[in-house]
Order: C-alpha cells, then structure tokens, then sequence
C-alpha cells in the first residue's frame, strides 16, 4: 500500500497543471497571461476536489489524514451500484454527505463553461462534469478505504447542473439585455 499526503497530491497536480499549460503554450504557439489567470480557477477546482474526494475529512492529529493507494480485500464491496441506497439511508454524516457532493461541485459547473469556450451549452458542460466526477469515482476504486458509489455520481453531476445553470442563465439575462439597449 502506497501512502500520499494532501501536500504531496497538491505537488503532484500542480507539477501536472504546470506541465500541461507548458504543452499547450507550445502546441498553440500562443501565451496569455489573462487566460492562464482564469484557467487557474480550474486549477482551484482541481485542488479542493481532490482535500474532499480522497483524504479524510476528520483530521487526524491535527492534520489531513493519508490517501492510501491499493485494493482492499473485499474490493467489490467498496462499489455501490443501486441508484438512491445511500442517499436515503440514515447514518451519522448522511445529511452532511449528501450537501457535501452537491456543493462541492457548484462551482466546477460555474467555472469550466466559463474557461472552456467549447463548453458553450448545458448538455455539453454537463456532460464534461459528468466526467469528472465519473473519473473520480473510478479513481476511488484505487484508494484504500474510498468508495465508488453511483450516489455520489448523481450528487455530483446535480450539484454542477446547478451551477451549469446559474452560468447560463447569467448569460441570457446579459443577452436580453444587450439586444434591447
């Protein structure tokens, strides 16, 4: 089994961000100070989802605990395939849980359509978020006392149809209002 701490992940994706806008920078022959300042809200995104999606959310001496990377024995037990099983079951933190997938996603649905031009509809930025969270879910079943659940996949993609939605909206009220003056 293979421990990583919070700091390690935040070292590790933001070598990644660094590496990929590197690439990027050379393919397309172009950099912009502006754009890569709002693609940095991704990069925020990216960061908070990865603190809530993999390390405990109890701190263990007073600090983050260890994503533990490697399969647990029951490794079928960890994936949770029954739509509704656990929203609607009962246990400590349930309610907590629930709120927590929804608004943890809010603002990836605000931020990708707006950093990603091609993103310009809700079917198309949903769909991208739907991604996310679906690859997160999946990497989960890598992770020693994660859990892939289709609740979770469901609570997400909501919680980022709900910001999906406030962008979008924004957006025609700007529209309206441009059209008429």
């Amino acid at each position: 089994m293979i421990e990583i701490t919070y700091i390690q992940m935040v070292i590790f994706i933001t070598a990644a961000w660094i590496l990929v806008r590197l690439i990027a920078a050379a393919v397309n022959k172009t950099f912009s100070i502006k754009r890569e300042l709002l693609l940095l809200l991704v990069y925020v995104c990216l960061i908070v989802l990865s603190r809530f999606v993999y390390f405990p959310l109890n701190h263990i001496n007073g600090k983050i605990g260890t994503l533990k990377i490697g399969l647990e024995p029951g490794f079928a037990e960890q994936i949770q395939l029954k739509p509704f099983y656990f929203i609607f079951d009962e246990y400590e933190g349930s309610f907590i849980n629930i709120i927590g997938n929804i608004t943890m996603f809010i603002p990836v649905g605000i931020v990708w359509p707006i950093c990603f031009k091609k993103l310009n509809n809700v079917f198309k930025a949903l769909t991208a978020c739907f991604g996310l969270s679906l690859f997160i879910e999946l990497s989960q079943l890598l992770c020693y006392d994660r859990h892939t659940d289709i609740d979770d996949l469901i609570l997400n993609t909501s919680g980022a149809l709900f910001g999906i939605l406030v962008v979008f909206i924004i957006r025609k009220i700007k529209s309206v209002r441009k059209k008429e003056a």
